[in-house]
């Protein structure tokens, strides 16, 4: 057992006598507790004594024991001591030898300041330099390899006296295997983790060296081509048939020889189970190797004129080098079609179009051009927006020629938009549309070109003039639109034709995504516009009209700017407003209808209620109708909102001008009823029909109301015309009848006769302002005229329950069986 100082130390300290003490009391009491229990404690004293002596003893073994122990454990620690003290000198030896080695494997700073390395640093460098010689060894003896395969290919495609055989191909095909064998090499060692960059990039050089190599062998073949070319006068057209024999073999047979090599690249039909390019992409794409070759002396023409610093070369004539295309492809179709497709139809491509090849081969021409003109149009709108139109152009040209574009969508667009494929689909307009940046660019344009005109139409001196027929009986699109004999204000012949405009322009465009963001941000705008500037003129009129704001006292003054305000609101001037505002909205209104029947609106609103993301535009956007899911049919047109809107004004419009016209009248008339309604002396009892005169006061609102029919006859198409007459003289129908007879008491004979004329008057008045039959004018002014008549009926009449048999031959005219007993109590044969 291992003790610790502290229990060594307390086994060391003597006896305690107080403890002996206590310990020999408390066995005494334990033992005698009372004093007839002592008879033993002799034999107890003996025994103890005993005792005590073996304790003595032992005790002096143990302090024997202790002294033997101590001594040795004190030889053991200075054992120990020292055994430490040489290992800590043996460790700082250590760590003295350790650093300096460390010091000796660290670069150190030489006497001018700079680093120097090592023997272990200068070993594993040059050990790294060996790897890399080695790895450059290795990449270079490669490289050298492909090339001498590439010139031994190039020089054996030369040099053979039959280029379109496999034979001749033999040391491309090599090279091929080589290409295949170290990409295969290097895809291992990529996979096991230990590849480096300079690998892949070896095996791009090859691949390029490969390409590079093909180039050149096709270039051998299509300079054949094109030496015969020369003696063709190509791209100049010739008779064909006129070319000497010799000169038509040599071109049929480097044509062929271009294609033998082209169905060497994609098939096995030389050789059964070989290809050299088996993945390659077919002709459809890429295009037929001898139609390329033709394209050159071609393309070398367009670099020369439109390209250089000739006076063809221009920014603004975009439509200079889009016409030549165009022009080349017309020229040579006869060619394409006779004789370049009967040599394809001796061959596997003989179900290609030449001409459709040849064509698409052009295209990369103009969209190159484009491409490099672009980025300089884009701060100049007009340019830009001219551009684009000249594109679409183009491409339905090519399209009327017979043309078709293919169809791309999503991601291969996309990508296709940075390439010459995206015009093999879309058209060359797809350079400029579907780059994102040059379309927005093209499209903020276009609204601000709108925007400009538009605000330029409004700014017209002649806006709001009401434009001559003649020039409307000009208009071809009006029987067609349903527009018919309505005339319009200036301003609206022009939005209509800027709307229209904008049509034209965005028509064109192949993407309905495209139609669509047209069609909100450039063309929607213009008709909210012109729709806001309407409502706002009439709002201006609702403010000034004294005829208006009677019915709010106090709105405006008596003194000078009200009126001002009945100059410009009252009598045919402030109607001739109310008719322009009115026909303005039902112009652009009717158009619409005529718009949203057209063909290309109807399939871009099926389109917008098919597609989802199309809808959601549409959604957002307040004048376009809610679409429906795209499982439904589409219903309505694309303007059936704003056309509701049109119509909503043009129904204030009205409104506020059968109340213009019926408020002036009706304040004229009020003298007149005081007139009428003052109690007179009846001077006569009788007074021949010849001699009843129209009271004086009776004339203002006659000529008045007569004024705003001729007007609104001149002016309004023959159906509103007739719809306001009825809804104004059917008011002023019921104003008089009520005023005038209903609540007057009993009359005179002679002013019994004077009323019927007057109502008579004012029918007669409106049938000369209209110009049209007394029938068609009275159906209004029925009930008046019928009271006016029942006043003045010839013959005594029977009051109380008999009087109908007194009216017999008068008609009510609408008037019900009191209104006509009040009527025929104002004749004093009918009083009681």
């Amino acid at each position: 057992m291992t003790l610790t100082s502290q229990q060594i130390q307390r086994l060391l300290e003597p006896p305690s006598t107080d403890l002996a003490n206590k310990a020999a009391l408390d066995l005494l009491n334990e033992r005698y507790p009372e004093v007839g229990h002592l008879d033993g404690l002799d034999a107890a004293v003996q025994e103890a004594g005993v005792k005590s002596a073996e304790l003595s003893q032992q005790l002096i073994a143990s302090k024997d024991a202790i002294n033997s122990l101590i001594s040795k454990t004190q030889i053991a620690a200075l054992t120990h001591l020292e055994s430490a003290r040489e290992l800590a000198s043996e460790r700082q030896a250590l760590a003295d030898e350790l650093a300096t080695l460390s010091h000796e494997l660290v670069s150190s700073l030489d006497t001018d300041g700079e680093s120097k390395p090592t023997l272990l640093e200068n070993i594993e460098t040059m050990h790294r330099a060996l790897k890399e010689l080695e790895s450059v060894r290795a990449y270079v003896s490669v490289i050298e390899r492909a090339l001498a395969l590439s010139e031994a290919a190039v020089s054996q495609m030369r040099a053979s006296p039959s280029p379109t055989t496999i034979a001749s191909t033999s040391k491309y095909k090599t090279l091929q295997a080589f290409v295949e064998e170290v990409s295969s090499i290097c895809g291992q060692v990529g996979n096991l983790g230990g590849g480096e960059s300079s690998t892949l990039h070896l095996v791009t050089l090859l691949q390029q060296i490969q390409d590079k190599t093909w180039a050149d062998m096709k270039g051998i073949l299509s300079t054949s081509l094109i030496a015969a070319l020369e003696k063709l006068n190509w791209p100049m057209l010739s008779d064909y048939p006129t070319v000497p024999a010799n000169d038509r073999k040599a071109f049929e047979t480097a044509f062929t020889n271009l294609l033998a090599l082209q169905e060497m690249q994609v098939s096995s039909t030389l050789l059964p189970g070989e290809s050299l390019h088996p993945s390659s992409p077919g002709p459809d794409f890429d295009g037929l190797f001898p139609l390329q070759t033709l394209v050159l002396p071609v393309a070398q023409r367009f670099k020369y004129h439109f390209d250089g610093s000739r006076e063809t070369n221009r920014l603004d004539k975009p439509e200079w080098y889009l016409t030549h295309v165009i022009n080349i492809a017309h020229d040579h179709r006869p060619f394409m079609e006779k004789v370049v497709q009967s040599i394809l139809g001796n061959t596997k491509y003989k179900n290609i179009s030449a001409w459709h090849n040849y064509t698409m081969l052009l295209l990369p021409l103009p969209a190159r051009k484009l491409r490099r003109t672009i980025p300089q149009l884009l701060s100049h709108p007009g340019l830009l927006a001219h551009t684009v139109y000249q594109t679409l152009i183009f491409d339905s040209a090519l399209r009327e020629m017979g043309y078709e574009f293919q169809q791309s969508t999503g991601t291969e667009k996309k990508e296709e938009a940075k390439t010459d494929k995206g015009i093999e689909r879309a058209g060359v307009s797809a350079v400029i549309l579907d780059k994102k940046e040059w379309f927005d660019a093209w499209l903020e344009g276009e609204k601000k070109f709108a925007e400009d005109q538009y605000h330029e139409i409004i700014s017209a001196s002649d806006a709001w003039h009401i434009a001559d027929d003649d020039l409307h009986d000009t208009d071809e699109h009006h029987s067609s639109r349903g527009i018919g004999d309505l005339r319009a204000t200036n301003s609206a012949r022009r939005v209509k034709a800027l709307v229209e405009q904008v049509t034209d322009r965005y028509s064109p465009l192949p993407s309905f995504t495209q139609r669509t963001r047209f069609l909100i941000h450039v063309q929607l705008p213009v008709l909210e516009s012109y729709h806001a500037r309407v409502s706002s003129s009439l709002d201006a009129f609702e403010t000034l009209s004294s005829a208006l704001v009677r019915a709010v006292p106090g709105a405006l003054g008596v003194d000078g700017p009200r009126m001002d305000s009945r100059r410009l609101t009252a009598g045919v001037d402030g109607s001739q407003r109310l008719c322009k505002a009115l026909i303005s909205a039902r112009y652009v209104q009717v158009a619409m209808e005529g718009w949203g029947e057209e063909v290309f609106f109807l399939e871009l609103w099926a389109e917008i209620n098919h597609r989802a993301s199309l809808r959601s535009r549409a959604e957002d956007h307040q004048s376009l109708p809610n679409p429906n899911d795209g499982a439904q049919v589409a219903e309505g047109t694309i303007f059936e909102e704003l056309i509701t809107q049109y119509t909503k004004l043009v129904f204030r419009a009205e409104d506020m001008l059968v109340q213009q016209v019926c408020g002036e009248i009706e304040a004229l008339l009020k003298p007149h009823f005081v007139a009428v309604t003052s109690p007179k002396p009846d001077s006569e009892s009788e007074i021949d029909s010849e001699n009843i005169a129209v009271p004086p006061t009776l004339l203002p609102p006659i000529a008045l109301l007569s004024s705003h029919l001729s007007f609104q006859r001149s002016t309004l198409p023959n159906s509103l015309t007739t719809a306001l007459y009825r809804r104004i003289a059917t008011r002023l129908a019921e104003h008089i009848l009520q005023r005038e007879i209903l609540y007057r008491s009993g009359l005179t004979r002679n002013q019994l006769r004077t009323v019927h004329a007057e109502c008579e008057l004012w029918a007669e008045t409106c049938q000369a302002a209209l110009a049209t039959s007394r029938a068609r004018v009275e159906a209004p002014w029925s009930r008046l005229l019928a009271a006016g008549r029942l006043l003045d009926a010839e013959g005594p009449l029977s009051g109380g329950d008999g009087w109908e048999a007194g009216v017999e031959g008068v008609e009510a005219g609408g008037l019900g069986q009191e209104e006509v007993r009040t009527v025929l109590r104002l004749r004093d044969d009918c009083r009681r």
